[in-house]
């Protein structure tokens, strides 16, 4: 982590948050508590944080938080928040980090975590080891929301070899394609474009997957706001899902390789459970600007 110096001017007018980071496959996160401390954090600290060259660097800033009087039979509420400051509703790998911390906190081995993505039943599988049920997975073209009617299952957008995507969404929005090599794929030159596809007035999470065998896929993700991820637990999911409905693959338990590991992925109708490993990386303080709370 990058020390940086504050001016006592400054430093007087901020104020000292701990944190934990966690990571899922090299997916990193830097998570915050706000259940009993309700400050929150201006965009500008939620960017900065996530910076690796002024913060503490990570892929998103996640909060836990009281459950909302709609959820009370979850054990907490998380938000995710992406580099940009913006506010999403589903990361998977991001779950399984936040649910190994409650399950360390309670002692449970099974718990229901609120999202802005719905209520998500989190296991303990082993000692660093979670998974999360995810979905349900729809590809209806206003939930994304895509900028005009289209096949979701052959979108009308291509980049160098990556055509016919399927558009997916699981909380978060993705488009999938399949290729014959993964190794001839290049995110930054041929997924971003269509990140920044005019369809996608929000962005896509864009992933690339290659069929290994009836069992095994291998996947890359360009994920939003636009960056080549180690890891993506919804990506994974959907790439499992969209190459079954496409008669790609015949079972319906699949591992997905993605460049930090394997991610196990169970299919139950519309519904993915993703399984695999968590671990810590550093605990610490961070200085920030005074906000009593979001809203």
């Amino acid at each position: 982590m990058n020390l940086q110096v504050v001016p006592s001017s400054e430093a007087a007018a901020l104020v000292e948050r701990p944190f934990v980071k966690m990571h899922g496959l090299r997916n990193h996160f830097v998570i915050f508590d706000r259940r009993s401390d309700r400050r929150a954090f201006t965009k500008k600290d939620i960017v900065r944080i996530c910076d690796p060259q002024v913060g503490v660097g990570g892929e998103q800033l996640l909060t836990i938080e009281p459950p909302s009087t709609a959820a009370q039979d979850a054990y907490a509420r998380m938000r995710i928040f992406n580099i940009d400051g913006r506010e999403v509703s589903a990361c998977g790998n991001a779950t399984r980090c936040v649910a190994h911390m409650l399950f360390e906190e309670s002692g449970r081995t099974e718990l229901l975590l609120e999202t802005a993505g719905g209520i998500l039943n989190c296991r303990r599988e082993g000692a660093m080891d979670v998974s999360v049920e995810l979905g349900p997975i729809g590809w209806n073209w206003r939930d994304f929301p895509l900028a005009w009617e289209v096949d979701t299952f052959d979108l009308p957008v291509q980049s160098g070899s990556l055509r016919n995507g399927t558009a997916l969404w699981i909380g978060n929005p993705h488009a999938v394609f399949f290729v014959d090599r993964l190794s001839d794929i290049e995110l930054a030159r041929d997924a971003a474009p269509i990140h920044d596809d005019p369809l996608f007035p929000e962005g896509i999470n864009v992933g690339v997957a290659e069929i290994i065998d009836p069992r095994n896929i291998r996947l890359a993700v360009w994920e939003r706001p636009g960056i080549a991820t180690q890891a993506c637990g919804t990506g994974a999911c959907v790439a499992a899902f969209a190459a079954h409905r496409k008669g790609l693959v015949a079972n319906d338990r699949i591992t997905v390789h993605l460049p930090a590991g394997p991610l196990r992925i169970e299919l139950q109708d519309r519904m993915a459970v993703m399984s695999g490993p968590v671990a810590y990386c550093c605990r610490g303080f961070v200085m920030c600007e005074p906000v009593d709370d979001f809203e």
